[in-house]
């Protein structure tokens, strides 16, 4: 992991900021969501990413009966439909 240098504080509601130059590098714009994850005691911050339910592929989905599905993953059930 790469230490920026950059520290910020958690303010009376919980929020920390994340510094424009680091939201610029990473492509996080207002209103972008982002995923929490936790590892031991580090909380790691990541740009949501639509993916797959199949195969977690963030690439080329779309949407299909509120689920979002690879094309990949799509192709691969429409053969196996064409084969029943």
């Amino acid at each position: 992991m790469k230490s920026t240098g950059i520290v910020r504080k958690v303010d009376e509601l919980g929020r920390v900021v994340i510094p424009i130059e680091l939201r610029r590098t990473l492509g996080i714009d207002e209103k972008d969501a982002l995923e929490i994850y936790v590892d031991a005691e580090k909380i790691i911050l990541k740009k949501y990413e639509p993916a797959c339910v199949f195969c977690g592929n963030a690439s080329e989905v779309q949407h299909y009966k509120n689920k979002l599905v690879c094309r990949e993953c799509a192709i691969a059930m429409f053969e196996k439909a064409k084969a029943i």
